[in-house]
């Protein structure tokens, strides 16, 4: 690989600068992110599923969506070149498929809908994610070479990178067999994470902070707009929370005291009777958790995945602790990295309710029913890893690649 060739492939990769990505990044990025689609997609080759999977989307409409949200925001809208200012509700061409808005609108069907009826066969599905793709890169080289040009092709990259990671978290949740998890290996996309040894946490002093992103380039509604807040002196721990330290918990007998969890955690917990993260069978002497079709031991320095806002709410309050604000978290994302504030493995709660920031766009849809995630997953394309990127989930959620770093109270 030549010099530059290696320095265009680590922009492909940057979530900063493919924000504001001329449209021959932007093209090579598109490609990027339709082969990670079709990486994913062929983990699923074959199946044969009989029922549903509650709450859960179907492979081949995750894959589908990919394209179908390329082509309605893209190609279809006929006033894609104004950005920003195009009207959501326009007038729209039709699709190369007759059956596409059938397939694949959201609000064309509902989940058990999509899993009834299949949708279309591997290699119709397959035709279309190559066309809308061909489409989308002859428009983009037509496109106007700023911010307002260039937006929807911004954001339709930034939606096909989230759907690849939805994959990913059907993968773990179908429990598929392990010569499919060993081919997404060998692909690139299913990752291994590091085990690290525990250190102290970090204390960082009060400052002003710019919470948020500013205008220009691509910027997500959850983080809009920057504005300036005051964070006090606070500790947070350099990693998210490991195994060895959840067993702790769990073996002290967190989840069977009331006192840990807060009203809507311990409901979740009674209606679950799960007395573990989501996927774990065992915790003393050891994790054991499924993972690529079979049981496996985790390492204790993992950092913990797959847990609800409430599990990890819980932990802290049973540690003594808290977990951090989103302007604690962003402040050491930004500026502690050379102290040793290690992210970008798995996603991360942090406290209080999903909230748009003042003078931003309404965000989420309800902000009380949500929790924001901080941070990105190792499943995810390295595009998603801003350090300035949120994420409204529900706070049961368990079945994505999350996990947790704690504060001092």
């Amino acid at each position: 690989m030549s010099l530059a060739t290696g320095l265009i492939d680590a922009q492909v990769h940057d979530a900063a600068a493919m924000r504001r990505a001329p449209a021959s990044l932007l093209q090579l990025a598109l490609m990027d992110a339709r082969n990670r689609t079709l990486g994913w997609l062929a983990a699923f080759d074959g199946l044969q599923f009989s029922t549903g999977f509650d709450g859960f989307d179907p492979p081949w409409w995750l894959a589908g969506q990919a394209a179908w949200t390329q082509e309605f925001w893209v190609a279809r809208h006929v006033q894609r070149g104004r950005g920003e200012l195009a009207d959501p509700g326009g007038l729209r061409l039709a699709s190369v498929h007759p059956d596409a808005d059938a397939w694949f609108d959201p609000a064309a069907s509902s989940r058990a809908a999509r899993w009834q009826h299949g949708g279309p066969g591997a290699d119709v599905l397959r035709q279309y994610l190559a066309d809308t793709l061909d489409t989308t890169l002859d428009l983009l080289d037509k496109a106007s070479d700023d911010d307002t040009g260039l937006h929807v092709f911004r954001q339709v990259l930034q939606h096909e990178d989230r759907l690849g990671e939805q994959l990913a978290v059907l993968v773990q949740a179908l429990d598929l067999a392990p010569e499919r998890q060993q081919a997404l290996v060998e692909r690139g996309l299913w990752p291994a994470l590091p085990s690290r040894a525990r250190r102290e946490p970090l204390v960082l002093g009060g400052q002003r902070l710019l919470l948020g992103s500013p205008p220009g380039g691509f910027v997500p509604d959850g983080e809009r707009w920057a504005h300036e807040v005051h964070v006090p002196e606070f500790e947070i721990d350099v990693q998210p929370v490991c195994w060895s330290q959840f067993a702790e918990f769990v073996d002290d007998g967190g989840y069977d005291e009331r006192r840990w969890w807060s009203e809507a955690g311990w409901d979740q917990l009674e209606a679950s009777g799960r007395r573990a993260p989501r996927y774990v069978e065992q915790v003393s002497g050891g994790v054991l958790a499924r993972r690529g079709g079979r049981l496996q031991r985790l390492p204790g320095a993992q950092a913990v995945l797959h847990v609800s806002a409430h599990e990890a709410e819980a932990w802290c309050r049973w540690a003594g602790r808290r977990l951090p604000s989103d302007a604690e978290w962003e402040l050491a994302a930004t500026l502690a990295g050379a102290r040793g504030f290690a992210w970008g493995e798995v996603a991360e709660w942090v406290a209080g309710s999903a909230r748009a920031y003042p003078g931003g766009p309404a965000w989420p849809g309800d902000a009380a029913a949500n929790r924001v995630q901080r941070g990105a997953s190792a499943w995810g394309s390295p595009r998603l890893r801003h350090p300035r990127a949120r994420q409204a989930v529900a706070a049961g959620r368990d079945d994505g690649f999350v996990g947790f770093r704690s504060c001092a109270v």
